[in-house]
């Protein structure tokens, strides 16, 4: 008996899903794997290790600390392992306001303002941070201050930053709803991270203007509100296609800015992400073995050229 047989035997319905989504990745793929917060090589390694272990295909790998605290070997290591691997490297940009001098960001009301760029010295680094990164290889950048991914979207489109280049937009610069995501496109996106906390029915509303890349938080930090949800991939999929899944970890101590003096339980964390991604992959084809996830080396990922 099957959890479809045990609702008909009690007349019961659950909640309809939204329609599917028409929308597919470049390669026909309904979704991608992604591992956030992997500060360094070390992380990285730590995270292909137990992906090679679980049978886990990762897409794309993200940092939160910033490519600013990477020396230039390190963004180049990163680079060649990404692009050995075929997946997506994109790190955050720095500097940003919570690690600024200023207060404000670290006050009662201010964690939403802690990834913006404070000042035009500020937005300078900013920019030197990308082109820094992408001298070593880098394609993949995280943003979180509006004003910034303008700025660069517009140099990419003058031809001073590569096209191959992946805008994504922060989490910490999450929309709400539809009019707000599609604001974030039209400054450049190419992905776009949303609420990890939102319904089938609000998914189904954000996907329904735009095909660009969503990605979605299937399990989410307690900073972010703890969301455990990787039992419903095969939904979370369905609706939101083409949809990059995201595995945080409830229950871990946050990581930013990381080093040295946290790179063991910053691969801990990683690993059991990688494990996490295991179980949900293991949901998804208990409940819709159709889903479709794209293979290393797609079609556009960020994917580096070291």
């Amino acid at each position: 008996m099957n959890s479809t047989d045990l609702f008909d035997r009690w007349g019961l319905q659950p909640e309809p899903v939204p329609l599917a989504s028409p929308h597919r990745f470049p390669d026909q793929a309904h979704f991608r794997i992604e591992i956030p917060s992997v500060e360094g090589p070390q992380v990285m390694r730590a995270v292909f290790d137990a992906a090679d272990a679980l049978g886990v295909t990762v897409n794309r790998v993200s940092q939160g600390s910033g490519a600013m605290l990477l020396t230039e070997h390190e963004l180049a290591e990163m680079a060649r392992i990404g692009a050995d691997r075929g997946i997506e490297v994109s790190l955050f940009i720095g500097p940003r306001e919570e690690f600024d001098i200023g207060n404000h960001s670290r006050s009662a009301d201010g964690p939403a303002l802690a990834g913006r760029s404070r000042g035009s010295r500020q937005l300078r680094y900013a920019v030197e941070d990308v082109l820094r990164a992408v001298d070593q290889g880098i394609r993949g950048f995280l943003v979180a201050d509006t004003g910034l991914l303008e700025l660069l979207r517009g140099l990419q489109v003058d031809g001073q930053i590569p096209g191959t280049v992946v805008w994504k937009a922060s989490v910490m610069l999450a929309p709400t709803n539809p009019i707000t995501l599609t604001q974030l496109e039209r400054l450049g996106a190419g992905t776009v991270n949303i609420p990890s906390d939102m319904t089938l029915g609000q998914l189904s509303e954000m996907r329904s203007v735009t095909t660009m890349p969503i990605d979605l938080y299937v399990e989410s930090p307690d900073a972010m509100g703890g969301v455990v949800r990787g039992q419903e991939a095969a939904d979370l999929i369905t609706v939101t296609a083409p949809l990059y899944v995201k595995f945080g970890l409830r229950n871990s101590r946050l990581l930013y800015p990381s080093g040295a003096h946290l790179v063991d339980e910053a691969s801990a964390i990683a690993r059991e992400k990688v494990h996490r991604a295991a179980i949900a992959l293991e949901w998804l084809d208990r409940l819709d073995a159709k889903l479709q996830q794209s293979a290393p080396h797609a079609p556009g990922l960020g994917i580096p050229a070291p």
